[in-house]
């Protein structure tokens, strides 16, 4: 069953070396999304559609349904290459590859080919980043994603290996109870996930990539690559007995307040909405390390909200950059004025980015603030002060860039297409209707 889906991206590849295929490989994608939806409905909790190496549960399988989504949404977004015919046909191929890859780590039941196809997918995005970035520091940027990724990687493959020797397995089903002791493995096997995350103190390679890369590459990377981090945390939860994780309890609790004052003086957009993500993040990552299962399911829902929210002020970013070549606030002034109908979409992206209902955002935080407060009391007030800033700032995102007069060197625009809107109503509407159905999230 897993290796159906796999079958069809392979049997997709040669599609992108005929012209004038752009259109058809979209739907495509599309047609994966609405397939795996429809195969995989009846949801259980343990690992079915079990092969060799593949195997979905309900922890894979919105992640899967997100990285589909978000790749078919990247392809729609990334028409400027279709009509500047810039090396699309290798850009086609790199956007399959990381599907691919992303989708191998997702359905994998074993962990040695779970640490392989992480580490993989790097190399797409750094491809993306080097490749159709737009200024030369996106080479310093690819140097810092792929340096902070590996250099935390390899003692995560060191206690891979350990594990092995202990248990003579790779399988996640057999490495339940391990019960070690050793802080130092404690230690080699989150590194990799924290850098991944990005956990505060460890996420100097996110704003850096972010504002590097193209639309496509922020939009994955927003949407997919730092839920690899949370997802690889959730796996290997249960291998690790000993318990520090008030350390990063603390960490990410004040770095994301800190991050959250930050983002009060960004005046470069993308750079403000990926600094955004450094906060969520920081809540992911206190409601995972507080071991609880309302900790693990918060973290695990405000991980879609946020793959669907960030990605889609990505797309809003880039829209406004096509019009105007510039991300600054400064010159993105009074867009009401020039794009009224656009504003509104602005307007839905903020308001789910800062957790409004009924947006998943909202669902998330909640669950993730009584078991974090129920961790222990004194994180409230940590939580008080990130909860009110990161509304704060995704209003002065929202209000700096939609009021105020517009730069008169404003010589000419254009208003959205319907390509634009159906991009922004594709992030939109999966972020605020599945709270609808919101038990099938929950574990």
């Amino acid at each position: 069953m897993m290796m159906k889906f796999l079958l069809m991206m392979l049997f997709m590849m040669p599609l992108f070396f005929f012209n004038n295929m752009f259109w058809l490989i979209q739907n495509l994608f599309m047609m994966m999304v609405f397939m795996f939806f429809l195969f995989n409905w009846s949801f259980m909790y343990e690992y079915k559609k079990l092969s060799y190496f593949m195997g979905l549960d309900m922890i894979s399988f919105w992640l899967i349904m997100l990285t589909m989504l978000i790749i078919s949404l990247m392809f729609m977004a990334s028409e400027g290459l279709f009509k500047s015919k810039y090396y699309l046909m290798m850009f086609s191929f790199i956007v399959m590859l990381l599907l691919l890859l992303l989708y191998l780590t997702f359905s994998s039941i074993n962990l040695f080919l779970f640490y392989i196809y992480f580490e993989s997918s790097l190399i797409p995005t750094l491809i993306l980043i080097l490749g159709w970035g737009y200024q030369p520091e996106r080479i310093n940027a690819g140097m810092y994603l792929l340096f902070y990724t590996l250099f935390m990687s390899f003692p995560l493959l060191l206690s891979i290996l350990y594990i092995y020797n202990y248990c003579n397995s790779f399988m996640f089903i057999y490495l339940m109870n391990i019960y070690n002791k050793n802080s130092l493995f404690y230690l080699f096997m989150l590194f990799a996930f924290l850098v991944k995350m990005p956990m505060f103190l460890a996420h100097l390679w996110l704003p850096k990539a972010h504002v590097e890369a193209p639309i496509s590459g922020s939009m994955i990377l927003a949407g997919i690559m730092l839920k690899l981090g949370g997802y690889g945390m959730m796996r290997i939860m249960n291998m690790i007995s000993i318990n520090f994780n008030f350390i990063w309890m603390s960490v990410s609790l004040i770095g994301g307040f800190v991050v959250s004052m930050m983002c009060l003086r960004q005046v470069d957009m993308k750079s403000l909405i990926a600094y955004s993500s450094v906060v969520h993040m920081g809540m992911i990552l206190g409601g995972m390390m507080t071991l609880l299962s309302w900790g693990f399911n918060g973290a695990y829902i405000l991980m879609i909200g946020h793959g669907l929210s960030s990605s889609g002020l990505f797309c809003l970013a880039n829209l406004i950059y096509d019009r105007l070549s510039s991300r600054s606030l400064l010159i993105n002034k009074g867009l009401m004025n020039l794009m009224p109908s656009m504003s509104l979409w602005w307007f839905l992206m903020c308001s789910s980015s800062m957790a409004s209902p009924p947006s998943l955002n909202l669902m998330g935080e909640i669950i993730l603030l009584s078991s974090i407060i129920s961790w222990s009391w004194m994180s409230t007030f940590m939580l008080m002060l990130m909860s009110f800033f990161s509304t704060s700032y995704t209003l002065y995102l929202y209000s700096y860039s939609q009021h105020g007069n517009f730069y008169s060197g404003i010589y000419s625009y254009s208003q959205g297409y319907i390509r634009e809107y159906l991009l922004l109503i594709m992030h939109w509407f999966p972020l605020n209707f599945l709270i609808l159905k919101s038990e099938i999230i929950m574990f």
